[in-house]
């Protein structure tokens, strides 16, 4: 078996599945090391060398041109990949950067949204009604945006399957599973971000990237 040149810090959390469904699509050796959430294990001093914010997920790629390069921040690392391999992201042009837009949506608006409807709507122990209503009525918006999109193209980027679409899968599902209870019947009502989740979902390398540490 090939040697794993890259290491994958992470946890069972959208944020931290995403670049796993990238190295599974990449079909390249990695390892993985979990930083347990529960535990706190993202503030010890090591994992600190890696993610200077103290967040999951963070990578290491061994093999990397001029040394061994850490990295953190979930979009930053599918960037490196997709340019590392040619995939996955057109090396320029207006695919480039329409995909890299949807990317930065993704990261500025759909996972910190969706994060704050959860801590409010799941996680917290007491209920607080306005912040609920603020965050689901911005997760539907949120939704609304992507049935927009999606019902012009077939992925998030443009007619090609990007890393905005690796970014925004794991999020998107939570509103049929996590978030189901405040985002369900949102969703249901969006038939282009049902097909686009179906389509995505379907694929080997999404479902073990899905599964990451549940094995």
């Amino acid at each position: 078996m090939e040697k794993a040149m890259i290491t994958l810090y992470t946890w069972t959390t959208p944020n931290g599945r995403k670049p796993a469904i990238m190295l599974e699509e990449l079909g390249w050796p990695y390892q993985v090391r979990a930083v347990d959430l529960s535990r706190n294990e993202q503030f010890a001093e090591s994992f600190l060398a890696i993610s200077p914010n103290n967040k999951i997920p963070a990578m290491v790629d061994d093999a990397a041109e001029g040394g061994p390069l850490a990295l953190f921040e979930s979009g930053a690392m599918l960037t490196y990949l997709a340019d590392k391999s040619g995939r996955f992201l057109p090396a320029s042009g207006r695919g480039r950067y329409e995909a890299l837009a949807w990317l930065h949506w993704q990261i500025g608006n759909l996972g910190p949204m969706f994060g704050q409807l959860g801590y409010f709507a799941v996680r917290a122990k007491e209920k607080s009604p306005p912040a609920i209503q603020r965050f689901t009525e911005e997760g539907e918006r949120l939704l609304g945006v992507m049935e927009t999109r999606l019902s012009r193209c077939a992925y998030l980027g443009g007619e090609e399957y990007t890393i905005a679409d690796i970014a925004a899968y794991p999020w998107t599902a939570a509103a049929s599973d996590y978030l189901r209870n405040v985002l369900g019947e949102s969703l249901s009502a969006k038939p282009a971000v049902c097909r686009w989740l179906d389509t995505v979902g379907a694929r080997p390398a999404v479902q073990r990237g899905m599964a990451i540490l549940q094995k």
